[in-house]
């Protein structure tokens, strides 16, 4: 006998392939949580630039997002910049739409508003970081009249502008994201290294107080991937994410995830119904469909069973759930039943008798109940005799003692001088052949009769 250690798998190449899978979830994950919060874009605050240089950073106003009102205010300076003569001293207005807002015009083109929440963001008051823009706006309206002067002055000024443009924008992205990507990734780090070690924790302290695998497989389980979860939730508001917008997007993208994951979401609850109903445990040996091993593992994807010929079967929870399964461990005893073959000229109560005592005589068989041998049918050319008996309800034992039983039963009828039908000769006969001997049989036995009545009159004349 050997034992098996079924809480690790003894196959790395699964093993690191699990492993694959889950940071391959984890990863598809992140994705889905980043995708689901576009509006992460509207808290931020955009750099208006004029010629690649940067003026001032306004956030959002109203239904404009914080780059939708930076671009609007980089195309009003612009086209103040194609009629340079035009060009006067920035002027602040108080907005009639609202008395707090004021807005900064250069010839009586409005340029921006400055809004309550601006002020609010600069952590001045409206009218100081008004003047403060206005003067900006001067300043850098100067210096782009002064480099479009000439039309060589107006092209080098657009090329230089679009070359700081792009690197302002690369490494402002750079400085923005970088850190939080960092952030992200050691949180990351953090949460999986906790969730690796709770594992490891929940699985010493099982193993020295439980002997219930299935429990510890389920708290284990579900532990590990809620640490996970809640590790991508922490790295999202690390990268800038509202939880509660993150939680609103997934909600929003529920449905249609829904129908896109039916299978792997049914997979996932039948595997925590599994875990939790518990029809089998880990070590025992079910029959599930065309499948037929020891159960190794009962993830929240697939139930990973060992075939009796050493290859891993993976079935689908959901496939396990909603079909006919046999454990044929669940209890520690099982019975079974051997067949045998006899011919009809033997002494059917012997035999029956020799088979009995050879299958209770056998290691492995239980003595109570009692094997039981009895004649289960009459075949064209044997007797089909069968003896029931009671074992260790593992495959291993079940089998070992179907054999040794066969072994012994054998060995005991020859020893019995018990023949056993010879499956070569097979005498095939017709009914006129029946017929034909039948009848070739009383006139034999009719002449015999006259024979006898013969001699016994010719020794009556002798005599």
């Amino acid at each position: 006998m050997f034992c098996v250690d079924y809480r690790e798998p003894r196959n790395r190449v699964g093993l690191l392939r699990r492993r694959g899978w889950t940071i391959a979830a984890l990863v598809v994950s992140f994705v889905i949580l980043i995708a689901a919060t576009s509006a992460f874009g509207q808290a931020e605050r955009a750099t208006v630039r004029v010629d690649g240089r940067a003026v001032f950073r306004v956030g959002a106003a109203g239904e404009q997002t914080a780059a939708e009102r930076a671009r609007a205010i980089e195309r009003r300076l612009g086209t103040l910049l194609e009629n340079p003569e035009a060009i006067a001293p920035a002027r602040v207005e108080n907005s009639t739409t609202n008395p707090a807002d004021r807005i900064i015009t250069v010839a009586s083109v409005p340029v921006v508003t400055v809004t309550e929440e601006d002020a609010r963001e600069n952590l001045v008051a409206a009218d100081a970081l008004t003047a403060s823009w206005a003067e900006i706006i001067n300043a850098t309206l100067e210096r782009g009249r002064d480099d479009r002067v000439s039309a060589w002055g107006r092209f080098r000024s657009e090329v230089e502008a679009s070359v700081r443009t792009a690197f302002a924008g690369l490494l402002e992205s750079v400085i923005k994201i970088v850190p939080r990507v960092f952030a992200a990734a050691l949180v990351i780090g953090l949460f999986g290294g906790l969730a690796i070690f709770v594992r490891w924790l929940i699985r010493a302290s099982f193993h020295r107080a439980f002997s219930d695998l299935t429990v510890e497989n389920l708290v284990k389980q579900i532990t590990y991937y809620a640490i996970w979860g809640l590790g991508i939730i922490v790295a999202a508001s690390a990268l800038g994410f509202d939880p509660q917008t993150v939680v609103t997007g997934l909600g929003l993208t529920s449905l249609a995830l829904g129908f896109a994951l039916k299978d792997i979401i049914s997979n996932f609850i039948s595997g925590i119904l599994l875990l939790a109903l518990r029809p089998f445990q880990i070590g025992d040996q079910i029959v599930v469909g065309d499948t037929e091993g020891s159960v190794e593992r009962i993830e929240l994807r697939a139930t990973q069973i060992k075939t009796y010929d050493g290859r891993t079967a993976l079935v689908p929870n959901a496939d396990v759930f909603t079909s006919r399964v046999i454990n044929n461990t669940a209890s520690p005893e099982r019975g079974g039943a051997v067949e045998f073959f006899l011919d009809y000229g033997c002494d059917l109560r012997r035999a029956i008798s020799v088979i009995a005592g050879a299958t209770s005589k056998t290691d492995g068989v239980l003595e109570t109940p009692t094997p039981i041998v009895r004649l289960k049918n009459l075949t064209e050319n044997a007797m089909q005799i069968e003896a029931l008996f009671r074992t260790d309800s593992r495959r291993a034992d079940f089998m070992a003692t179907a054999s040794l039983i066969r072994r012994n039963a054998l060995n005991a009828l020859k020893e019995a001088g018990i023949n056993l039908p010879d499956s070569n000769l097979r005498v095939l006969k017709t009914e006129d052949e029946n017929r034909l001997k039948i009848a070739v049989s009383s006139d034999s036995k009719v002449a015999a009769g006259d024979g006898q009545t013969a001699k016994s009159a010719g020794g009556t004349e002798d005599l």
